[in-house]
């Protein structure tokens, strides 16, 4: 089962700028499973229309698209496109199961292309008829008004009876048809537990007992000209260590790297200690 995805720039509603009509259709019936505006056509648009037709249908073989940068990588303009280096689109496709198969010229997407001749020549007219300027607004009439007409006389009835949709749970899909992205976390990362809450390289949290609960910062403690506040720059360079012979603050420590941190709410020198040797 093939479906088209295409979307074409028109002035759509009358008094505003051209917007993109985003269109899912099917190659055998030429029936419009989806069909939206938005402001400009790409990966958002591309996934809202996937999850409208995988939520309403189901899933389906093959997806026909032109090379658009968020469906394709390209190398070079007009040549073939990477396969090795899929987009977010082309992701989330191939892992749904979904072949994703690119045009190679207008010709082609001949399928689309009527139908958005179709739509160009009735839509704006249809919309100015009832009064409409808004995106939210005309998006809703699409969907409940407008798409059910349009299907009931230009859709053509399929060679074969039944349907090739697959109906999929939303769990199998939702996760799927979104932006992912690979990041790599600081040296400086954070975590939580219960009555204290630890920053630190270590990610070390510490509990005292029969203390409040309290909130420790094991980060590096930087100096500002312009305010007493030692926190006030984080990003600053350390400060000079403090001397051997000093004795220790039950509120200021220093880790075993020489860097000194902030033990807050403790009621003795005790509990602070016990804090600091952590």
């Amino acid at each position: 089962m093939l479906l088209h995805q295409d979307a074409a720039r028109h002035a759509w509603l009358a008094g505003r700028p051209a917007l993109d009509l985003v269109v899912t259709l099917d190659d055998a019936t030429s029936e419009v499973y989806s069909a939206f505006l938005v402001e400009e056509e790409g990966t958002a648009s591309s996934f809202r229309a996937l999850a409208e037709v995988v939520a309403d249908r189901g899933l389906f073989c093959a997806l026909y698209t032109d090379r658009g940068s968020h469906y394709f990588h390209t190398p070079v303009a007009g040549g073939r496109v990477d396969r090795e280096h899929p987009t977010q689109v082309g992701r989330a496709l191939a892992e749904l199961g979904i072949e994703h198969i690119a045009a190679y010229s207008p010709q082609a997407r001949g399928r689309s292309e009527r139908a958005f001749r179709t739509l160009e020549d009735r839509l704006p007219k249809e919309l100015a008829l009832a009064g409409i300027t808004e995106i939210e607004v005309a998006n809703a009439w699409l969907r409940t008004v407008y798409l059910p007409a349009h299907n009931a006389r230009f859709a053509v009835a399929a060679e074969e009876a039944g349907s090739a949709f697959v109906p999929a749970a939303p769990h199998q899909w939702r996760d799927v048809l979104c932006l992912r992205e690979a990041r790599q976390s600081a040296t400086t990362t954070a975590c939580a537990g219960g009555t204290a809450a630890c920053r630190s390289r270590r990610a070390r949290c510490a509990r005292t007992s029969p203390a409040p609960p309290c909130a420790c910062t094991n980060i590096p403690m930087a100096r500002s000209r312009s305010s007493g506040d030692p926190t006030a720059s984080p990003t600053s360079r350390l400060p000079a260590p403090m001397p051997r012979t000093a004795r220790r603050d039950p509120l200021r420590c220093r880790n075993g790297r020489g860097q000194r941190y902030r033990v807050a709410h403790t009621t003795t020198t005790t509990e602070a200690d016990s804090l600091c040797a952590t």
